[in-house]
């Protein structure tokens, strides 16, 4: 029997109701119980962190959590001769969960299954869906399809790569999707198909945590926008943006000439679209994506900007000097 551990981090699926809104309240052990999946022998290894909800973290607080998965897969679970757990689930607020996922992809280097799920409805609901997304959760860190592939997200019984996936629907159950890409394993009554097939993880090597995450603004384009919000960002500290383009990656020339500016000063840019499926790719001069890339700009193919976020803090917490060269190299890899 594989031995799966779970780090509960709050989120919808540990929140119940009140006065103040909704609230992380249960425990992982509380979770598990409500799963059905706590009478095992020896019993699931737990470890809370609480955080709270997701969409107040910042990327210090992300970065703990990914060093709690580290240290699961690294030590020895309590009641075995020594073995190390088989996979790691992780429960977790599902606001930025993208984030997350594609973060630990971009900072754990281990075959084992680490699966992120939670839950749209909350704990204490006539009707959870975080009992199921559990369940499904726990069998996908369990199954020798899983390994390989990277940390995952397993969510209404389908599975994604961090890669690409995203929040699709507030509300609904099947919460999220991969525009463009789609699942790689599915689940079903217990049982994990696989869709893909699985892709070598991707880290980017020689980052230096201690030192933290830089900080990375997003700043969004529209009709209209012009160059204040790029310079403002980078003048209050940001160590490099991404764009949030129309279409294929456009802009207004005044907004290619600050980035031209920026990439000169050693502020990197990478440009995403804002449209949900399909790459930001250069095709268009009069300030398009031809004179985003004449400016010094990289473009991100169909990483979101809130991903696209990550991996450029991560690339220059790997190497100040040539942070956008990392990020083709990982981008062309």
């Amino acid at each position: 029997m594989a031995t799966v551990a779970l780090l509960a981090t709050g989120g919808t699926i540990a929140s119940t109701g009140g006065a103040d809104g909704r609230v992380p309240t249960a425990s992982g052990r509380d979770l598990l119980r409500q799963a059905g999946l706590g009478g095992g022998d020896p019993p699931v290894p737990v470890r809370e962190l609480e955080l709270g909800g997701s969409f107040s973290w910042d990327l210090e607080r992300m970065r703990r959590v990914i060093e709690e998965i580290r240290g699961y897969l690294a030590a020895p679970v309590r009641g075995t001769d020594g073995a190390r757990p088989d996979g790691v689930v992780v429960t977790h607020g599902t606001d930025t969960m993208e984030e997350t996922v594609f973060l630990a992809s971009l900072l754990l280097d281990d075959p084992r299954p680490v699966v992120l799920t939670g839950a749209q409805q909350p704990y204490d609901s006539r009707s959870p869906d975080g009992p199921e997304n559990l369940r499904d959760a726990f069998a996908v860190a369990a199954a020798p399809s899983a390994r390989g592939r990277g940390p995952l997200l397993c969510f209404d019984g389908l599975v994604f790569a961090a890669r690409g996936v995203t929040k699709v629907d507030t509300l609904s159950h099947r919460a999220f999707g991969a525009p463009g890409r789609g699942p790689v394993l599915r689940v079903h009554d217990g049982r994990v198909t696989a869709l893909a097939p699985p892709g070598p993880p991707h880290p980017l090597p020689g980052v230096d945590l201690d030192t933290g995450l830089p900080r990375v603004d997003v700043v969004a384009l529209y009709p209209g926008a012009d160059e204040a919000l790029l310079r403002a960002a980078a003048e209050t500290g940001a160590a490099g943006l991404v764009l949030a383009a129309p279409g294929t990656g456009n802009t207004a020339p005044r907004v290619a000439r600050e980035v031209a500016r920026l990439t000169g000063a050693g502020v990197p840019v990478l440009v995403c679209s804002r449209v949900p499926s399909g790459p930001a790719v250069p095709l268009y001069g009069g300030g398009g994506g031809v004179d985003l890339a004449r400016a010094g700009a990289v473009f991100a193919g169909d990483l979101s900007p809130w991903q696209a976020r990550l991996l450029l803090s991560v690339a220059l917490a790997a190497t100040r000097l040539g942070a956008a060269r990392a990020v083709s190299g990982w981008l062309d890899g």
